[in-house]
This record gives structure tokens, C-alpha cells and sequence, in this order.
């Protein structure tokens, strides 16, 4: 077969065709074009959040590389305090005593008590005084409950001037006693050396004791001796009662006289020679 010639008119169609195509082409590069400025724009956007966002993770991370750096450095300082600190472990810290406090006294009273008790049971080579021994607390406690209340006195008229085996006969309680004396003791050392009693020295508290012991101190409620008497007594049983009853600090007043305390059983010396035994308190039981 003979091939046929195209027809004359079918050049510009290809023409047409071809600009067809090629304004096809350049629609499709134009929109790609769209496409990669669009991409652009959105790299551009994303570049600049990462760059941003570099920034600030950065500053995040340096901040926080910093305030660990600091932090350590606090937590060294404070590691050496706590590693410091073993060191005042090993010193005995004595646990404070709680059963010191006043619990009748004036702080003015409690001076004088004080002061008084330790005349008459001084401190010397044997041992400590009252004051040491916590008598004045002892007494204070005292006064605090049943004893200083006559609790378990009778206290109903009539009264009668008793005899010298007797004690006191009156209707005066014996915190009300502790009261007056103390009040006449002060008065005394006031009007004679011009100093209240704990102020003076310890050979004028005595002048003053041996005044109340013998009456030459006249008082006009109760006698000088009652009140001597009571406070002479009240120190000795301070001096060797129980610590549990604020006196007889650390049991030193029974150590003094080689005195055991308060124990369990004897039998694992019983049928010894005197034996020295270390003291023990009530308190030692509570876990028995």
C-alpha cells in the first residue's frame, strides 16, 4: 500500500496539538513550580520552628546543665555538712530531763530550797550535794501532790499543841508551812545581812538554818523549828528516795552509801558476803 500524504490542513493541527502540549507542560511546571514554593514557604516555616525550637531546647539544656552544675555543687556542700556531722555523733549528748520542772515553787522559791537543801546535805568528797542530786525538785514534786495537800493527814479540829514525838498539830497543810517558812527564811536574811538567802554566803545560809533549827528566828504563824524540821526532812528523802521521784539524780545518793536499789532478787548473792551491787531504779522494771 501506498501511504497517504496528509492533508494540508493537518499541520496547524499538529501545531495545535503541540502548543497543547507544551502549554500542558507549562501548566504542569508552573504548578509544580506552585508546589515547590509552596514546599518552599512550608520548608522555610519548618526551618525556622527548628531553628527556634533549637533555641530553645538549647537554652533548656544549658539551663538545665547549668542548674545541675549548681545543684551538685549545693548537694557537695550539703554532703559535707551531713559527713560533717558523725563527727558530733560520737560526742555523748546527755538526753535532757524532763521530770526538772517546777510544779509548785516560784522561781524565787526554788533558789532558796535550792540553796537550803544543798547546806544541809552538802556536796564533799564522798559525793554530790542536794543540789546536784535534784532535792529541790524532789521536794517541789512533793508539795505538787498528796503530801503537800495532807492528803492522807487528818486535818479536823480541834487541834491541840502537840508533844515533840508528835510533829506538827495544826490545820496548816504542809505546802502552806513550805509557804511561811520560806517567806520568814527571806525576810530573815533580808533584815539581818541585807540579802535575800540564796544571795548570801554559804556560812551566813548556814547562820541563817541554825537560826530556824533553834528558834532564834521568832515567826509568829508556825515556829521556826517546824518549818526546819519539815525541810530538813523533806531534803534527806529527797536525797535517797527513788529517781522517779525527781531527786537522787542518777541514783548518786544511793551509791554514797552502797545502797542497791530497787532489785529484782538477791539470789545470786544471797548466800555470799556483802556483795557492792550496781543501783537500780523502778524504772529499770518497765521492761520486765
Amino acid at each position: 500500500m501506498v501511504a497517504e500524504k496528509p492533508a494540508e490542513g493537518s499541520e496547524p493541527e499538529q501545531q495545535s496539538t503541540g502548543e497543547q502540549a507544551g502549554s500542558a507542560l507549562s501548566s504542569d511546571i508552573t504548578s509544580d513550580t506552585d508546589v515547590r514554593e509552596s514546599a518552599g514557604v512550608h520548608d522555610r516555616s519548618r526551618r525556622k520552628f527548628l531553628v527556634n525550637s533549637g533555641y530553645v531546647l538549647g537554652t533548656l539544656a544549658v539551663g538545665g546543665a547549668l542548674s545541675t552544675l549548681f545543684g551538685c555543687a549545693n548537694d557537695n556542700e550539703g554532703n559535707k555538712q551531713e559527713e560533717a556531722a558523725p563527727a558530733d555523733d560520737n560526742k555523748e549528748t546527755a538526753a535532757p530531763n524532763y521530770n526538772r520542772a517546777l510544779m509548785y515553787f516560784t522561781p524565787a522559791q526554788f533558789r532558796i530550797v535550792d540553796s537550803a537543801t544543798e547546806r544541809i546535805f552538802p556536796e564533799d568528797d564522798l559525793g554530790p550535794g542536794a543540789s546536784k542530786l535534784g532535792v529541790a525538785f524532789f521536794i517541789d514534786h512533793q508539795l505538787a501532790g498528796d503530801w503537800g495537800f495532807n492528803g492522807r493527814d487528818y486535818m479536823q479540829p480541834p487541834f491541840y499543841a502537840g508533844e515533840k514525838t508528835q510533829g506538827y498539830q495544826g490545820r496548816l497543810k504542809r505546802r502552806e508551812i513550805f509557804d511561811i517558812g520560806l517567806r520568814e527564811m527571806e525576810n530573815y536574811s533580808m533584815t539581818k545581812y541585807s540579802k535575800g538567802f540564796a544571795a548570801l554566803e554559804a556560812e551566813q545560809q548556814d547562820e541563817v538554818l541554825k537560826a530556824f533549827e533553834s528558834d532564834e528566828a521568832k515567826l509568829t504563824t508556825i515556829t521556826a523549828s517546824t518549818f526546819f524540821k519539815m525541810l530538813r526532812s523533806a531534803t534527806i528523802e529527797g536525797v535517797y528516795s527513788d529517781p522517779l521521784y525527781g531527786g537522787n539524780n542518777n541514783m548518786d545518793g544511793w551509791r554514797m552509801r552502797n545502797y542497791p536499789g530497787a532489785q529484782m532478787s538477791y539470789a545470786n548473792v544471797i548466800d555470799k558476803d556483802f556483795t557492792k551491787m550496781e543501783p537500780t531504779s523502778l524504772q529499770a522494771h518497765m521492761g520486765s
